[in-house]
């Protein structure tokens, strides 16, 4: 049986992983386990740099405390899915996808770097709601269906609550942040 950490890392790593994989999912070239651990690894850590950036600009207690969470769960997970692909004996592999989450997120953090205050703030929170949006349902529709290995494939379907605290989270914090205009 995976330890939590194992599962909750498969969660909370893929939340920037959804259009690139919609994308490759409907260009009928599914990822094989090695890059699924590879975009769970890139995906892991472009979550704490945005939480590292948020936690720099921000001043709103909410939004620093959700950007807190984030930098704690990846960092302690980053670790984590590193040991899962070991065991699994799973070297992370570049693809398309993780090549394509990694130029989203340079275009992410340079609008995010051009914004202050209460426009960052919404512009950070938006992004941790669309995204954790979509990592639910490319879980759903292209993670589970293409992982081989049963032990990855539990992991997968465990981080479903996961997935959806982080959501709920984000959300709470995007409803507060319009209420205050």
């Amino acid at each position: 049986m995976l330890r939590r950490s194992k599962i909750s890392v498969i969660g909370t790593a893929l939340g920037c992983v959804a259009l690139p994989f919609i994308v490759q999912a409907q260009a009928g070239a599914g990822p094989t386990d090695p890059q699924i651990v590879g975009i769970v690894v890139t995906a892991n850590k472009i979550d704490i740099d945005y939480a590292k950036l948020a936690l720099s600009r921000s001043k709103n207690r909410e939004v620093r405390g959700f950007a807190q969470q984030m930098v704690t769960d990846h960092s302690a997970l980053q670790k984590s899915v590193e040991d899962l692909g070991a065991k699994l004996n799973v070297t992370p592999a570049d693809s398309d996808t993780s090549k394509s989450l990694k130029s989203q997120s340079e275009q992410t953090t340079e609008k995010l770097n051009g914004l202050s205050g209460a426009a960052f703030d919404k512009a950070y929170i938006d992004n941790e709601v669309a995204y954790h949006q979509a990592v639910i349902n490319a879980v759903s529709s292209v993670l589970l269906p293409n992982a081989q290995n049963a032990e990855l494939k539990s992991a997968l379907e465990g981080a479903a609550p996961l997935f959806q605290g982080h959501l709920k989270h984000a959300q709470n914090v995007q409803a507060d942040l319009e209420g205050k205009k």
